[in-house]
């Protein structure tokens, strides 16, 4: 069966977590780096994506609804941080983060069987 990518549909971990990375992955140092116009400094060491760091964060990023369609408008320029963060059943194993992210937004815990494109009926002609 066809693997396809659940978090396409999902998103609630970039409207969770704050998202900060080490200053140099900015592209203002880092060729194809994360856009520094969508970021704001941390501290001396870090910045932080807009919308993240607060009480109600959403990446500003983050393009749809959660839950439904959506897709990350920085995608191959995304920070550590977001490539680093697997969510659950990805490799075969468990992400508590994952799952208190969907949670928070009223979204059920992915099983292992979520990463496989259920089945369709065929298509009329």
């Amino acid at each position: 069966m066809e693997e396809f990518n659940v978090c396409l549909t999902c998103g609630a971990c970039c409207a969770r977590f704050r998202a900060s990375f080490y200053w140099a992955e900015g592209n203002d140092v880092a060729p194809n780096g994360v856009p520094v116009h969508l970021t704001k400094k941390l501290n001396d060491f870090r910045r932080v994506m807009i919308g993240t760091y607060g009480s109600n964060p959403r990446c500003i990023a983050l393009e749809g609804a959660i839950g439904s369609e959506l897709r990350c408008m920085i995608y191959e320029q995304r920070a550590s941080v977001c490539r680093a963060f697997q969510a659950s059943w990805l490799d075969g194993v468990r992400n508590e983060r994952c799952d208190e992210a969907r949670f928070a937004w009223g979204l059920s815990p992915l099983q292992p069987g979520d990463w496989t494109l259920p089945d369709r009926p065929p298509k009329a002609a």
